[in-house]
């Protein structure tokens, strides 16, 4: 079932969110939801909050990269594989170097912008069948985990713009936030 993106202004994207237990109600039913809700957005990445539960979770597809002719070879392969559940992960910087790269969001339609993040992570996790796991990875894989990470701790990725660039697109902030956008997927805006 595709269920509505929460949009920028909702209360749920900022906050830090809860464990899941490993006898979570319909967790199979759920993550096939929100891979159904992610795929329908043409989205990348997707976490729990983003469909209104604050709950540590998310979901990675990053293979929409590995067509990208700009990449080296290797890393598109790497994208072309790279799909996961992250259920409870901890995330932990490997190395002080950063790259930075165009995101955008699909809570925060329509605005894209360049955001610093560290190249190589440690991210340590369970997958839907609660076997844990410990992945090293740098480039796409890393910032896409990132992205979708700072979401389960309440933070989007226009907190990590200068003082400047979040004046230049409070504009739009403020219009998303009040509903007052087109977008090409199914979302829920919040009501005060």
């Amino acid at each position: 079932m595709i269920l509505p993106i929460i949009a920028y202004g909702n209360p749920v994207l900022r906050k830090k969110c809860e464990n899941v237990s490993d006898n979570y109600n319909k967790l199979s039913e759920l993550i096939s939801n929100m891979w159904e809700t992610m795929y329908a957005s043409s989205g990348v990445g997707l976490a729990a909050p983003q469909i209104g539960l604050s709950i540590r979770m998310f979901i990675v597809d990053a293979s929409p990269f590995s067509e990208d002719e700009k990449l080296d070879k290797d890393e598109r392969i790497k994208l072309s594989t790279f799909k996961k559940v992250f259920i409870n992960p901890e995330l932990i910087p490997i190395t002080e170097k950063l790259n930075t790269f165009n995101e955008g969001c699909l809570s925060i339609p329509d605005v894209r912008e360049d955001v610093v993040r560290e190249n190589e992570i440690l991210i340590k996790y369970y997958d839907e069948n609660f076997n844990k796991h410990e992945l090293e990875l740098d480039g796409l894989r890393a910032r896409v985990v990132q992205h979708e990470f700072d979401h389960i701790e309440g933070v989007l990725f226009t907190d990590k713009l200068s003082t400047f660039k979040k004046k230049l697109i409070k504009g739009k902030l403020n219009n998303i936030s009040k509903g007052n956008i087109k977008s090409d997927y199914l979302m829920s805006f919040y009501k005060k």
